[in-house]
């Protein structure tokens, strides 16, 4: 289920910037409706690629792993 829906997000942040490519070929971009359009597709594409960034993170792949979390281990009180 993982490789899948890991595709699916990739795909999917990948076509808004396919749309954005296309607006600035066609010489939309000036216009406030590309502009609004490219920031609509922006902001799409961020929060597929935002899921993706998750996925790796929990499964490990990229940056820190759940087990190192940060934390420092709770020093034993003093009596």
């Amino acid at each position: 289920m993982f490789p899948v829906m890991l595709l699916i997000s990739i795909l999917l942040g990948l076509l808004p910037l396919a749309g954005i490519g296309w607006i600035f070929v066609s010489g939309t971009l000036t216009t406030v409706d590309g502009l609004f359009e490219s920031l609509i597709m922006l902001s799409i594409s961020g929060v597929f690629f935002l899921n993706v960034f998750w996925e790796l993170r929990d499964r490990g792949l990229l940056g820190k792993s759940k087990a190192g979390s940060g934390k420092p281990p709770s020093a034993p009180e003093e009596n």
